[in-house]
């Protein structure tokens, strides 16, 4: 009976080396990959794309000064809140000022305010 034979190790039988420890290592490091791609025609740039990429854990992130998925509100339920509450007491403001100019104004006479009426 024949057995299937194994699959190379990618950095030899004796190095111990598998994807778990690699990515354990890249992410305690971190690896950044950048590239520009451009468009030219007749020397006239028509097109720029920069792609940058960091890969790295959480923790590393922070240590390099990275963390803008904190102060985004898609990613994150504190800031998503923090928003709201912005947008809440800017609303609250706006209303306060329109109810002073229409007092302000005298427009309100004979009619019955809404928290009046209920």
């Amino acid at each position: 009976m024949t057995t299937p034979s194994r699959l190379p190790e990618p950095y030899g039988p004796s190095s111990g080396a598998n994807l778990a420890d690699i990515l354990e290592r890249v992410l305690d490091k971190g690896i950044v990959i950048a590239g520009d791609i451009r468009i030219n025609l007749l020397d006239i740039e028509l097109l720029t794309v920069k792609l940058r990429l960091i890969v790295a854990s959480v923790d590393k992130a922070k240590e390099m000064g990275i963390d803008w998925w904190e102060s985004d509100p898609a990613l994150s339920s504190r800031a998503r809140r923090d928003e709201l509450a912005r947008e809440n007491a800017e609303l609250r403001e706006r209303l306060a000022r329109l109810e002073e100019l229409e007092q302000g104004t005298g427009r309100t006479r004979g009619r019955t305010h809404p928290k009046e009426a209920s």
